[in-house]
């Protein structure tokens, strides 16, 4: 049986894990787990990390985000905003400082870090892949993402729990709260996959809901690399036709947007009633202005996003996005492991969301 339960959340997830433990502690009679942690740096730029209550034997959960951008450190008086390897950095740190004494750690880390560097197609690192053996070697037991970019990731550590936990749950329950005019049949409403890599959630959620699915695949210029990727040529669609209907557009994360908002675009154009988007991650790279354009142009009606990575206030604030909280679902993930449970209800959701369906269906009756 898994020892007593401790959190410790980075500075990165330090309100996420507030909110967690909040939870928790409702759940079990007011006891509080987060534990005090920090990893201070010198002025050179090193840091270490510093756990301020003993983990001796107990059940570890450490929440980071490794996409805060807003985040920064001084190094030689200049001050430098933390990237995504400084946050996996500081992961390591925390683990270091356990000094092998935990009984147990798991890591939650929402946005698998590196996970779109997930196969070698030329002479390039497989970071996603070093990241997992990495932690596999620390002594990582398990390690809590959501919507992987590429699940088999998990192949790399086939020793070490790697759980990929689907929020369909929360959007469904975002959609049909938020609007109550939808009809559920494959008359009025189908599922996007913006590109092939995101059909595997198109399918699952579609056959869930009874509709049916598009698909756009992209066009790319193999020949250059822009920003890390192949620039992408165009868009070319599959499916159905899509005139009069609601469409949502799933995918695992909005880096810049530029896809999904052209994948919005050509669906308005082909006759689309409403457009809505559901991504895990809304990183929003570029900024929120071509988001503000193309609302304004009638391109899209809703963004939703989970609170998974860091969102700035002028985001919140946005009369096109929802944020979709996944507090209660992590507090329940850790709840469910620190007592030995199975977390295949939590992580296969399809069984509670035809409930969801069924219920808003009736009412529409």
């Amino acid at each position: 049986m898994p020892g007593k339960l401790c959190l410790i959340a980075l500075e990165s997830a330090a309100h996420a894990g507030s909110r967690v433990d909040q939870i928790l502690s409702t759940w079990r009679e007011g006891e509080h787990f987060l534990v005090p942690a920090e990893c201070p740096r010198f002025s050179s730029g090193e840091a270490k990390c510093v756990i301020h209550e003993s983990v001796r034997d107990r059940d570890v959960y450490i929440l980071l985000d490794v996409c805060n951008a807003s985040m920064t450190y001084t190094m030689y008086d200049a001050t430098n905003r933390m990237s995504p390897d400084d946050h996996y950095q500081d992961l390591k740190r925390v683990i270091a400082a356990c000094n092998g004494k935990a009984g147990r750690i798991t890591v939650i880390m929402p946005f698998l870090y590196e996970g779109r560097q997930h196969r070698r197609v030329i002479r390039e690192s497989l970071d996603c892949a070093v990241m997992l053996r990495e932690l596999e070697s620390m002594g990582v037991h398990c390690v809590l993402t959501f919507d992987a970019h590429d699940p088999r990731m998990q192949n790399v550590v086939p020793l070490m729990g790697l759980e990929n936990v689907s929020p369909a749950l929360q959007f469904t329950q975002a959609l049909l709260t938020e609007y109550e005019d939808l009809s559920l049949d494959g008359d009025h409403m189908m599922f996007i996959a913006p590109d092939e890599g995101a059909t595997g959630r198109v399918v699952f959620m579609a056959s869930v809901f009874g509709v049916n699915i598009g698909m756009f695949y992209k066009r790319r210029d193999y020949t250059r690399i822009v920003n890390g990727t192949n620039p992408i040529v165009a868009h070319d669609f599959c499916g159905a036709s899509v005139a009069g209907k609601d469409l949502i557009v799933v995918d695992d994360m909005i880096a810049s947007g530029g896809s999904i908002l052209d994948t919005a675009r050509q669906l308005k154009d082909m006759g689309a009633n409403r457009v809505f988007v559901f991504s895990t991650f809304g990183l929003f790279t570029s900024g929120l202005e071509k988001f503000d354009k193309a609302y304004a142009d009638g391109w899209f009606d809703r963004v939703f996003t989970t609170n998974l990575v860091y969102q700035t206030p002028e985001l919140k604030e946005k009369p096109w996005y929802f944020s979709v909280s996944m507090d209660r679902y992590i507090a329940a993930l850790i709840d469910t492991l620190n007592k030995g449970g199975s977390l295949a209800e939590l992580t296969k959701p399809a069984a509670r969301i035809r409930q969801m369906l069924d219920l808003y269906r009736e009412k529409e009756k």
